[in-house]
């Protein structure tokens, strides 16, 4: 994927902060905030690591479920001419608008 780096089998997104001048790490999936900050990639790995040490204990001392749960729903508001273009593209293929909304979105993810 795109901008995205694993640290102990966490996903990360990954950007470049103009105003610091410094590489953001930003763990996905997370139930709370744990962002961290270098200047190379290598230092923006081992500053992940601490920062997810640091979460992982607050979130034990807490009582506090460190990691999202996904319910495998959500919602999702289009204009309606892209709305009939998506029933149609499913129609298309003898597909459900769900089925193919969550192909599309497995091949879209896969891709990036």
């Amino acid at each position: 994927m795109k901008n995205i780096i694993e640290i102990d089998g966490h996903k990360a997104l990954v950007t470049f902060d103009p105003d610091l001048g410094l590489l953001r790490g930003e763990f996905l999936g997370l139930s709370g905030g744990a962002d961290f900050y270098a200047a190379s990639v290598d230092a923006l790995r081992e500053e992940g690591r601490l920062s997810l040490g640091t979460y992982l204990e607050v979130c034990a001392e807490k009582g506090i479920a460190p990691f999202r749960q996904f319910s495998g729903r959500f919602n999702v508001r289009l204009d309606p001419s892209l709305h009939e273009a998506a029933v149609a593209a499913a129609a298309a293929e003898n597909k459900s608008l769900n089925e193919w909304v969550a192909q599309t979105l497995a091949e879209a993810a896969k891709a990036s």
